[in-house]
Order: C-alpha cells, then sequence, then structure tokens
C-alpha cells in the first residue's frame, strides 16, 4: 500500500472523512465502523489498502467503546465465552470460503436479517427460550457469527439478534458486542501483520487516523447516552437493514463482475 504522499489532497480528506463518519457511527450503535469504512474507502482505492487504513482505526474504535462503557465485569462474566465461540466460528466459515468460493454467502446473511426483521415487523421476535437457555443460544449465535465473519466478513447480525433477543439494555449491549469484535479484529492485525506482507511503516500513517476515529467515536457515544433503549433498538433495526442492503449489492455486484 502507498503511503499518503501518494493520494491526492481530496482523496486524504475523504480518507478523514469516512472514517470520522464511520467513528460517528460506531459511537452511535455500537457498531458499523468497518461496514461504512470499508467501502466507502474502496472507492477510492483498491480494496487491500482500505481494508489497511482500516484495521488500526477500527481496533482502536472497538477498545475505546470498550472502555467508555459501563459493567464491564459483569458482561465478561456472563459474555465471556461468544469471543471463543466466535473464533471457532470464523474458522469454520473461513474453511467454507476455501471449499466452496462461490457460495451465495452474503445473500444468505442478507436472507437472514430480512426473516429476522420481517418477524420483529410482525411482533414474533419475543423468544422467551432464548432467554431461559441463554448459554446454549449464545453458543449457536456466537457460532454462527463466526461463521458469518469468515464468510461475508460481518460478524454483526446475529450478535445483534441474540444479544436484542436477550432484551440487553444499550450499555451492555455494546460492551457485549465489542468484545466480540476485538478477537476478529486483532486476529486479522496479526495475520497482516506477519503474513499479509503489510510494513510496519504501512501501519503508523494509519495512527493518525486512529486518533481521528476515536473523537468522532466520542461524540457517538454522546449521542447515544441521550436516547432511550427503544429508540436505541429502533436504531439498531435500521442498522441490519441497511447491513442487509450492503449485503445485496455486494452480491449483485460480484455477480456483475462475473458476467
Amino acid at each position: 500500500m502507498p503511503g499518503f504522499e501518494s493520494f491526492s489532497l481530496a482523496v486524504v480528506l475523504w480518507i478523514i472523512a469516512v472514517i470520522a463518519l464511520a467513528g460517528l457511527v460506531h459511537g452511535a450503535l455500537g457498531l458499523g465502523f468497518p461496514i461504512v469504512a470499508t467501502p466507502l474507502l474502496a472507492l477510492v482505492m483498491d480494496m487491500r489498502s482500505a481494508i489497511i487504513i482500516v484495521l488500526l482505526p477500527c481496533i482502536a474504535v472497538v477498545i475505546a467503546s470498550i472502555i467508555k462503557g459501563h459493567g464491564l465485569r459483569a458482561v465478561l462474566a456472563e459474555f465471556w465465552p461468544m469471543p471463543i465461540y466466535m473464533f471457532i466460528g470464523a474458522g469454520l466459515g473461513t474453511w467454507s470460503f476455501i471449499a466452496f468460493p462461490h457460495a451465495p454467502y452474503t445473500l444468505l446473511l442478507a436472507v437472514l436479517i430480512f426473516v429476522y426483521l420481517n418477524l420483529d415487523r410482525l411482533g414474533k421476535t419475543d423468544w422467551p427460550l432464548v432467554r431461559r437457555r441463554r448459554r446454549c443460544f449464545g453458543a449457536a449465535f456466537g457460532l454462527i457469527a463466526g461463521v458469518c465473519e469468515g464468510t461475508a466478513n460481518a460478524a454483526a447480525p446475529p450478535l445483534v439478534i441474540y444479544y436484542m433477543a436477550l432484551a440487553l439494555p444499550p450499555t451492555a449491549l455494546v460492551q457485549a458486542l465489542n468484545i466480540c469484535f476485538i478477537t476478529g479484529k486483532t486476529t486479522q492485525f496479526a495475520t497482516l501483520a506477519t503474513a499479509g506482507g503489510v510494513a510496519a511503516a504501512q501501519w503508523l500513517i494509519t495512527l493518525p487516523l486512529a486518533v481521528v476515529a476515536v473523537i468522532a467515536l466520542l461524540w457517538g457515544i454522546r449521542v447515544r447516552s441521550n436516547v432511550d433503549a427503544v429508540t436505541y433498538r429502533g436504531w439498531l433495526k435500521r442498522a441490519l437493514f441497511a447491513i442487509a442492503l450492503i449485503l445485496l449489492a455486494q452480491y449483485g455486484y460480484a455477480g456483475w463482475i462475473k458476467g
């Protein structure tokens, strides 16, 4: 990946604006940084460069989200196995992606989201069984989230569905999401840093963007702190709908390229 000196001023300003927007969204929702930033950066550069630019700011945002939250000890006591389930599921998902690279993973995940949102519209998402057997369903949803990460690069939707089924308050939900995200993103960073051919200098030039992302995140957290739980859940449902549209667009674009 070239350094910032190879980018025009317009591209640099676009990068800064995108990182700030993604940080603001992540602060307000507790998720969404890579989903917002990666495709917008890919409009002005290759996908590999976009992923590298996004990664350290994303890790910084996730860590800051965890630190700024409350009740981390209680969340870890309840949900500490979730990152483990995600790690296992990501391995299964990666194997599946390698073995069946042309399977419609993004389409399947989009369909899953639309089914859930339609059930919610019909008032069919009150699942007492999930709350009674939260550990068993936690394992299932954690594995599914990992598989989605390994195949469609989107772990958030199954996690959001599970945590909303448990009726977690916004602060606990955000904490629970981000302890899962940190596992996936640090694993991705370790892989790229050791075997991905990314030099230390390439990571260093993204550190100022991490500062921009965290500052925007703090503004987003302030916005979230001023809304009630019902409003926040509505935001999450709209975010799921937006993610599903993005996944459909990715699927359609991939099919168009192949065609």
